[in-house]
């Protein structure tokens, strides 16, 4: 070989060994970052004549295509999952822990307690104030429950809202990336970087809803939900929904109160198991939609329950048919028609209010004119006793089954806790799996104690070629001496 060959070699030595540092250089620099592909120097032997070397075929990036996939769904999983478990955990902490104070099965206790010590006293204006604030304050835990239910539908309805944004905006971005990647690909640029933020932005939205990739010419993709909904091919399928200001008890998406989804105008479904569930965007309708409602339901069913133990034909005869009983609909007696959001309306009658000088109706009935007999304490007996009796419910929303009310709340408070418990455990599942495909991808990613051993070749490398381009020179030397 010609000295001048072997110059050449050496050359494009020292070229693709420079190139192959700057890309172990950036390995190491992102080992920690996620989305990050780990890069490789695709290498050939190179010949033009007589003259050998390396050939710099371009940038290999390296990924587990079906691990990454996997880890998406994963994500997804893993979102819906503590999606329902935040609501599950708030609506539990709402309720309250059975026997401390401020609990819902607390309050009914006290209420209870409160009507007993007062039978006991039945002169005291005391005991009297004490059985209404205890009243007063279990109609007010109904209002609050009712509210946090119809506060979560709020929030789920702003979040599927925010989702649905997201995945447009990211959709338009992964549009203008496929674009790119089809003008890098007729001029031979590295693409790396593309496709690094290419998996960064499907990485953004994989907890929003399962991702389902699709391979296209040209290094760009498809994206399709895992419930055959198209995102992008070609072109983004935009994702349409109306957001809601205020939620109701009375409002769903049944009875067209609230926004469904649509792709493309197309209407979809967003129920469990839909075309987009599966992630965050799907556990957000199923508390928007089933979850809440459903809560919001048992809610009233219980508010029934109480005020119809005390409407007229009850404990106090003193009322007359139509007549608000100790428990009212926003001051008006209970229409049955009317049961959806009952909870959230039900109020102690004005008569007996805290503090207003009414609660001697206690003792002597709501429809009494005047104060009767001060150590009467029928009354009060007959109101904790229609607490303690056994009636079938009339809501339909409550097992129809002969309990007292204490035994209603109580089940309530129970069904509460063990969908908490069963949320917990679909989390508990979700995240060890999410977290053991996580550690298998990084595993698969850029190990910087090998970079580092291919860092000490390449300059091993680089310095043999620099010592060949020193000999050639010496000899070159020598030879224009001569």
């Amino acid at each position: 070989m010609s000295l001048s060959g072997t110059l050449m070699n050496a050359f494009s030595g020292l070229r693709a060994t420079s190139r192959g540092a700057a890309i172990v250089s950036t390995n190491i620099a992102n080992a920690t970052t996620e989305s990050y592909g780990r890069r490789s120097l695709a290498l050939s032997s190179d010949s033009i004549g007589s003259i050998g070397g390396v050939r710099v075929d371009g940038v290999v990036r390296h990924t587990d295509a079906a691990l990454i996939s996997d880890r998406r769904v994963s994500d997804s999983s893993l979102g819906w999952a503590n999606d329902l478990l935040s609501f599950a955990n708030r609506l539990e902490e709402g309720v309250g822990e059975t026997g401390t104070p401020g609990a819902l099965t607390d309050l009914v206790t006290v209420f209870e307690n409160t009507l007993l010590t007062g039978a006991a006293n039945p002169a005291s204006t005391q005991r009297l104030e004490s059985i209404a604030t205890a009243a007063n304050d279990l109609a007010g835990k109904l209002n609050q429950l009712s509210n946090l239910v119809q506060e979560e539908r709020v929030n789920a309805d702003s979040a599927i809202a925010a989702q649905v944004r997201t995945l447009n905006e990211t959709m338009a971005s992964l549009e203008e990336l496929n674009n790119d990647l089809v003008k890098a690909g007729t001029t031979g640029a590295d693409i790396s970087p593309m496709l690094d933020e290419r998996a960064r932005l499907l990485d953004s939205v994989s907890d929003i809803v399962p991702l389902r990739i699709v391979p296209r010419e040209n290094n760009t993709i498809a994206v399709y939900t895992q419930g055959g909904a198209v995102l992008l091919d070609g072109k983004p399928f935009e994702i349409g929904f109306s957001e809601s200001n205020t939620i109701s008890p009375y409002m769903t998406l049944a009875a067209g109160d609230l926004s469904g989804l649509t792709l493309d105008g197309i209407p979809v479904s967003s129920r469990n198991g839909g075309q987009l569930a599966g992630g965050t965007l799907g556990a957000a309708f199923e508390l928007r939609d089933d979850i809440a409602v459903q809560r919001q339901a048992q809610l009233d069913g219980i508010a029934r329950d109480l005020i119809e133990r005390f409407e007229p034909g009850g404990p106090d005869t003193t009322l007359a048919v139509g007549d608000p009983g100790l428990f009212t609909d926003e001051g008006l007696a209970f229409d049955p028609t009317e049961e959806v959001g009952i909870a959230q309306r039900i109020e102690l009658n004005d008569l007996v209010a805290p503090g207003g000088g009414g609660t001697w109706r206690l003792r002597d009935g709501l429809g009494a004119l005047t104060q009767g007999e001060v150590g009467d304490a029928t009354l009060l007996t007959a109101i904790t006793a229609a607490l303690e009796e056994k009636v079938l419910p009339s809501s339909a929303t409550l097992d129809p089954v002969s309990s007292s009310f204490m035994n209603q709340v109580a089940n309530f408070a129970s069904d509460v806790v063990g969908e908490r418990v069963r949320a917990e455990n679909r989390h508990i599942f979700a995240l060890s799996q999410n977290t053991g495909l996580k550690e298998v991808e990084l595993s698969k990613g850029v190990d910087t104690d090998f970079e580092l051993q291919n860092l000490m070749e390449i300059e091993q490398l680089y310095a043999a070629n620099a010592k060949v381009m020193q000999t050639v020179d010496e000899l070159l030397a020598r030879l224009m001496n001569i």
